[in-house]
């Protein structure tokens, strides 16, 4: 495909369509971006982002992979990217921006229509967010309270949609992430602000078939969210803090070809910042029980008989069959948390390191056999979260992903909570996998609970908000927005019901049926410190 490569010199910047395979191993090619370019034994390697795609499935890719035909240059006036957030490599002269913008003037004139005014650069014209026709003014429902009266005794705020709302998975694509469209909501009638709050009893029915009158109400605060709804700035504290921006080109690009860990050899989806010296080297050796690094297998044969480690260290809280949890003092253990924490950044994107780990506690979830505990996850916590966080971090190793280990780490953050006698939530932004694992996490626990519900006195069973979130741990922000998120919420006859249909029901039990990992907590052993007493930790 790329026989005229030879003629045409391809640049940082460029792009064109690149050829890979899709989940059905099928050939396709989506149009990358070029982000790097390195020559190896005298054949040229480019690296590829594809456009629209993960970051984790950037790659290095052979000039035979790349569509000649459709290139596109970069722009004159684009900046790349630089470790600073800088752009270019040098300054230019004041003399030279005059020039430009000169040369641009001009440019704008001879675009100009034919009677020779200079119009301004047009913006691009912004298209109004799709809103779901309006509803019939017969039967109008009340839409929820204001944001502001949810922290008295209101449910969340949400927007009223007809059935030609988008998809589940659409309205996901819009609030996952840093990107979140607002839909304003159609003027209805509001109710009193003591209505529908989360101490007022809702009502459970079950029906055969849902109704054809309910109303889905999405949530306009998305859990990645902060609570009013306004998306949360980065966070400057922790392990690994929130990065929403990509302005090094450096941070853009895989720098670790390949981890050995234990067993398993793993294949990093992200930069790592690992010392520069050692990312030249194809194989990268990890002590699986204290997780240092080093550069080749003979170094780690010889760590291996010094490192008497056969376990994380900490102690260890918890034990069910070969299942153990152990607790981590960031402090107390600082090179073991650093070293986890530059492992986990292979496979978080959304995070950025820092090293200074002792406001943290973490949380190393481990499979146990005749050679150790080998490390499956983990999540770790601050010491003392004032936005009510029980998670900061949250990762389950990829060749222990798909087997129910992820939910497992979840349902012990809200054990710990339960214990705790306080309700939590993960802190935003989540990566795409923590997100779905999250959902699917709080849909069925809160399933649980409502299944569960006895009828009292022949009545319906009733629940309030409140009372799922205290039994659950779970935060009601993320009550109502997975309640919301389910369809379940409907208003009937001047109050709220949560209608469970039988797809949901029978949805909910297969569901159940495959998670054979639970977490028991007559196996947990562990007591709570008070971190506010103790000075700095």
């Amino acid at each position: 495909m790329a026989d005229n490569s030879s003629s045409v010199e391809i640049v940082e910047g460029c792009r064109l369509p690149v050829l890979r395979k899709n989940q059905e191993h099928e050939d396709e090619w989506p149009l990358a971006e070029i982000l790097s370019v390195k020559e190896v034994s005298g054949r040229k390697l480019y690296y590829v982002h594809y456009i629209d795609f993960n970051k984790r499935l950037d790659e290095w890719v052979t000039t035979e992979r790349l569509d000649m035909k459709k290139l596109q240059f970069p722009k004159k006036d684009a900046k790349t990217p630089t470790k600073n957030g800088l752009s270019g490599s040098r300054p230019s002269s004041p003399e030279g921006g005059r020039e430009r913008e000169r040369e641009r003037e001009r440019e704008r004139e001879r675009s100009a229509p034919s009677r020779g005014k200079t119009l301004p650069t047009p913006k691009r014209k912004v298209e109004p967010a799709p809103v779901a026709p309006q509803v019939p003014p017969v039967t109008p429902v009340p839409s929820l309270p204001s944001s502001a009266e949810a922290t008295q005794a209101a449910v969340f705020p949400a927007v009223r949609e007809t059935p030609t709302f988008k998809s589940r998975e659409d309205h996901e694509l819009t609030t996952n992430g840093n990107a979140r469209r607002l839909i304003p909501a159609p003027p209805g009638r509001k109710r009193k602000a003591n209505c529908g709050g989360t101490d007022e009893m809702i009502k459970v029915l079950q029906y055969n078939k849902p109704q054809s009158a309910s109303v889905f109400l999405p949530p306009p605060e998305d859990s990645q969210d902060s609570s009013d709804g306004i998306p949360s700035a980065p966070r400057m504290t922790g392990s690994l803090v929130s990065d929403r921006s990509h302005d090094d080109i450096v941070t853009r690009m895989k720098n670790i070809e390949c981890i050995e860990l234990g067993r398993h050899r793993l294949k990093p989806w992200y930069f790592s910042p690992y010392p520069q010296e050692l990312t030249s080297l194809p194989i990268l050796y990890l002590c699986e029980f204290c997780l240092k690094y080093l550069k080749s297998l003979k170094c780690l044969q010889r760590h291996l008989t010094k490192c008497n480690l056969r376990h994380p260290p900490g102690n260890e809280i918890y034990r069910k069959g070969t299942i153990s949890f152990f607790e981590i003092d960031g402090r107390k253990n600082k090179n073991y948390s650093q070293n986890l924490c530059l492992l986990a950044k292979c496979f978080l994107d959304h995070k950025t390191l820092y090293y200074d780990t002792d406001p943290f506690l973490f949380y190393v979830m481990t499979e146990y056999d005749s050679k150790g505990f080998h490390i499956v996850g983990y999540f770790s916590k601050e010491k003392e979260s004032t936005e009510d966080y029980n998670v900061a971090c949250i990762l389950t190793l990829p060749p222990y992903q798909r087997r129910g280990y992820g939910k497992l780490l979840i349902e012990f953050s809200y054990e710990l909570s339960k214990v705790e006698g306080k309700t939590g939530t993960p802190e935003k932004p989540l990566s795409d996998l923590g997100l779905l694992s999250y959902r699917s996490y709080w849909s069925q626990t809160i399933l649980e609970i409502l299944m569960d519900l006895k009828p009292d006195n022949g009545e319906r069973p009733q629940i309030t908000i409140n009372e799922i979130s205290e039994i659950t741990s779970v935060k009601k922000e993320d009550v109502i927005s997975t309640l919301q998120y389910l369809n379940l919420i409907n208003y009937y006859k001047g109050q709220y019901i949560l209608t469970l249909s039988e797809d949901i029901v029978e949805g909910h039990e297969r569901a159940m049926q495959k998670r054979h990992l639970r977490i028991d907590p007559k196996c947990l052993h562990f007591t709570p410190k008070d971190w506010s007493k103790r000075g700095k930790w």
